[in-house]
């Protein structure tokens, strides 16, 4: 979960600067073209040259960012027992799906956690937390890094950078055709673009991306269960099922910590609003496992 919310906010940030430097830098000017007629196709040309920049600026920074939030430690020679383990489960269970070593790191987090992120399947960064090392048992901990990694060779940062993309796009595109509604229509102004326009754009820039964040929470959680599956076939159906039981148990527990809010999304499971969750309930998670 830990991936999924970094990258949302991260794009969302980087969509709205997009927004600002839209406006600053005069790319508005193509809207006044011919008076107070829209150049539609012109304009949707410019959202999805930025829409789809700011989806991948968030990619390609991601392991940099969630190294930062998460205090990640990258494991450059183990130095314990269990970072031997850790380092050797990641490189087995990576040629056995198929991909490049990741980088292999731990956080400083008492709650069960891990998350894996990279703009490429051959380039990533798989983490777990202290705590999930701590008092997870090696199935289960072998589990959640099979999830992890399941997400890594099944292309996910790409895909959902590339559903971003198509969202970022139309979140600019209607921000603006609002934006030009109220400065010519409510605001009455005929003298170009007004600052009720730039103003208006920013902020349904804001309001349409938070709205777009569901969008692609849903497709995020669908991608939650060929993560699941991904981790039982590189481990065991009965692992990867215990190893959400565990999560479940902690969560009822009390014992989980919350994450920082920006990286709520990122980590194998996390509780989030039905509409902003980036991850299925554990109890649907568990019962599709046992059903496989």
């Amino acid at each position: 979960m830990l991936r999924i919310g970094l990258f949302l906010l991260t794009n969302l940030a980087v969509l709205v600067l997009a927004g600002i430097i839209f406006n600053l830098f005069g790319f508005e000017g193509i809207l006044a073209a011919n008076g107070v007629d829209l150049n539609l196709s012109g304009l949707l040309t410019l959202c999805a040259v930025f829409g789809f920049g700011g989806a991948f600026v968030s990619l390609l920074l991601s392991k940099t960012i969630a190294r930062m939030t998460t205090r990640t430690q990258v494991i450059t020679q183990p130095g314990t027992a269990d970072e031997q383990w850790l380092v050797d489960t990641v490189r087995e269970l990576s040629q056995k799906a198929g991909i490049g070593m990741p980088d292999v790191g731990i956080f400083p987090m008492q709650q069960a956690n891990a998350f894996a992120t990279g703009w490429n399947r051959n380039s990533a960064l798989v983490a777990v937390s202290a705590g999930l090392l701590q008092r997870f048992n090696r199935d289960e901990a072998r589990a959640v890094i099979g999830h992890e990694i399941g997400h890594v060779a099944n292309g996910d940062m790409v895909t959902l950078a590339l559903v971003q993309g198509v969202v970022n796009t139309f979140v600019m595109f209607f921000a603006r055709l609002v934006g030009f509604f109220v400065d010519r229509v409510i605001l009455k102004n005929e003298q170009g673009l007004g600052i009720g326009y730039y103003v208006t754009s920013i902020i349904m820039d804001i309001l349409f991306g938070f709205l777009a964040m569901m969008v692609v929470a849903w497709f995020s959680r669908r991608r939650e269960y060929r993560a699941d599956a991904a981790g039982a076939g590189l481990t065991s159906r009965e692992s990867m099922a215990g190893a959400l039981m565990r999560i479940k148990q902690e969560s009822e527990a009390g014992r989980e910590q919350p994450l920082p809010s920006n990286m709520k999304a990122f980590g194998i499971y996390g509780n989030m609003g039905a509409l902003f969750a980036s991850h299925p309930p554990l109890e649907d998670r568990i019962l599709a496992l046992q059903n496989r």
